[in-house]
Parts: C-alpha cells; sequence; structure tokens
C-alpha cells in the first residue's frame, strides 16, 4: 500500500521559489573554556555542507522520486559554488538568470558539540537585495508552465512578495507556501498553507504563552477568514499535526517522531511531501498523514534531512 502510494508521486516536476541557501556544519568537542572569556573553546574535527532553505525542499522532493527545479538567488560566492554543486549532483534543476555577482550567498553556519548545536553564524545581505523584479516574476512564471504544482519556500530573507504569489496564484497552478507572516506578504487564496505552531499564531493575530494549549478551532477559524486557504496544515512539532479545511479542524494526527534530534528542514520535509501528495491527487487527510510520517522519520537525524521512499516503506509496514 505504501509502495503503491509513494510509486504515484515519482516523477511529478514540482518548481521551488524562494530563499535557497546553504547549511553548514561545523563538528567538534568542547572540553574546556577560554581564558579570554567564559566561552566553551570548540576543538574542529570537521566541516560539513548541505543545502538549505528553499533549496533542502528540492531536496525532498528529489529524495521521493520527483523532478524539482529551483528558482532563488545564488552568489558568485565560495558557498554559492558549493550549493550549486550539491543541486546539480542531486540532479535539480537551477535557473541561471538568478545567479548574480553582487549578492552574497546565504549561508547558516551551525556549530555542532557532541551532536548538540551550540550556536549559529548567518551570513547574509538585506532582504531587500534578495527580492525578485518584475523580470524575475515573469521568469518563474514562465518556470512555472508545465509544473505539476509550486512551492513558496519563504525563510524571510526577501525573495517572495505580494506580486510574484499573486503572479504565480494566477497561472492556475497548485501552489502551496510555508509561510513566514511576519513579512508583509499576502498569502489569499493559495491551494495549501504549512505555518508551525508560532506562524498560525501570528497568522490568526492571537497571542498564547507556549505553555498553553494551543487554541486550534479558533486559529484555523481565523486564518480561513484572512487567508482563504483550500487546505490548512499545522505543524505543532510534539504535539503532531492539524488538518484545517474551510476553517474547522477536521483531522489531528499525533507525532509519529520516536526520537528528535534535530527539527532543522523539518518543515521543507511537510511541504515537500503534501505538496507532491496533493499533486497526485491523493486526499488532504491521507497527504497530512504521510507528511507526518515523513517529518518524524527526519527529525531523528541530524541536521537538515531529507527522507527516502524506503525509511517511509519500512517504517509504514511497522506501523
Amino acid at each position: 500500500m505504501m509502495k503503491g502510494l509513494l510509486e504515484s508521486l515519482a516523477g511529478l516536476r514540482i518548481l521551488v521559489v524562494g530563499d535557497l541557501m546553504l547549511d553548514q556544519y561545523t563538528w567538534g568537542d568542547a572540553s574546556r573554556i577560554s581564558p579570554e572569556a567564559p566561552v566553551p573553546v570548540v576543538d574542529v574535527s570537521k566541516e560539513t555542507q548541505v543545502a538549505g532553505g528553499a533549496a533542502n525542499v528540492a531536496l525532498n522532493l528529489r529524495s521521493l522520486g520527483a523532478k524539482a527545479e529551483v528558482c532563488g538567488w545564488i552568489g558568485r560566492d565560495t558557498a554559492g559554488d558549493i550549493l550549486r554543486r550539491l543541486l546539480e549532483a542531486k540532479g535539480i534543476g537551477l535557473n541561471e538568470a538568478f545567479h548574480s555577482d553582487d549578492l552574497t550567498t546565504i549561508v547558516k553556519t551551525r556549530v555542532m558539540v557532541r551532536n548538540q548545536q551550540l550556536c549559529r553564524l548567518d551570513r547574509e545581505d538585506s532582504p531587500s537585495r534578495y527580492a525578485f523584479g518584475p523580470d524575475e516574476i515573469k521568469r518563474v512564471v514562465d518556470c512555472a508552465t508545465g509544473a505539476d504544482a509550486v512551492i513558496l519556500s519563504d525563510y524571510g530573507k526577501g525573495s517572495l512578495s505580494t506580486e510574484l504569489i499573486s503572479a504565480l496564484n494566477n497561472s492556475g497552478v497548485l501552489l502551496a507556501m510555508d509561510p513566514k507572516p511576519r513579512r508583509p506578504v499576502s498569502h489569499r487564496g493559495l491551494d495549501l498553507l504549512t505555518p508551525n505552531r508560532n506562524e498560525a499564531l501570528q497568522m490568526a493575530g492571537i497571542k498564547v504563552n507556549r505553555d498553553e494549549a494551543f487554541p486550534a478551532e479558533e486559529v484555523c477559524r481565523r486564518i480561513y477568514e484572512s487567508h482563504m486557504p483550500k487546505n490548512l496544515v499545522i505543524t505543532l512539532g510534539a504535539h503532531g499535526m492539524l488538518v484545517c479545511e474551510s476553517g474547522e479542524v477536521s483531522l489531528r494526527i499525533p507525532t509519529m517522531a520516536r526520537e528528535v534530534f534535530d527539527v532543522s528542514g523539518a518543515g521543507d520535509t511537510v511541504i515537500a511531501v503534501l505538496t507532491l501528495a496533493r499533486a497526485a491527487g491523493i486526499e488532504i487527510e491521507r497527504a497530512a498523514r504521510l507528511a507526518n510520517l515523513a517529518a518524524g522519520i527526519v527529525v531523528g537525524k541530524v541536521g537538515t534531512a531529507t527522507v527516502s521512499p524506503e525509511e517511509l516503506v519500512t517504517l509504514g509496514e511497522v506501523l
């Protein structure tokens, strides 16, 4: 059953638009405190790089057999060269129109000590530098022609705008978005929205303390009234996932995570799996169960990661 479901996803063509970045990991151990300041001294053993942000969404799509192409800014710098090679090695299409000599490729460097994140260092330009102008928006719409779906991956770095979203929404393609509501862009009328707990609260205009119960019904109703998504899936971490339709909670799914080592990129996995499933004509509740299963696998890995069909088949059979 699971194998047949996954076979229906393979070969679909998905365009990912948004904030491309390089995730770098500096691995080491810390056994002493610096004499210069009360901070640990990390003895570095290795450094690794993986595609992050919107690029990780594309990797998740490819790992499940889909065809993926990305539109997002990459600088002509060392980090950009690494990111291009990582994507090309996985057969992910890159639009040369979004390579720039004047931009810094976005890099997140995580310092890892004994598989725990000690700190993160970010390198990036201001959001306005990564915005798509009219020419870039036209190229994105052209790239979307013939795609089975478009995923908008917003990491708050400036790529996405109301103008871009409106142009894609008018093109008629299935449009999914992982939103960052702190940015002033329109999310209205999309086919799929996948905010996490905090993002959903922001979109609904509701404030609750971390230890308070999540007001699911009110959040779903308010997001539907203000943004009118055809489908809304809210990820709640250890509390699983909510599926909302027409402003009402239609399904609550408990988390499938056995162990949680790192939540980096889990949202990328969720929107990749959900979008593929919806593009294949799978109903939203079944699609959400599959995405929840995939997220449970990814958070059990250290670092930005993807899920494979084999892992889903194995766990699906166990369940």
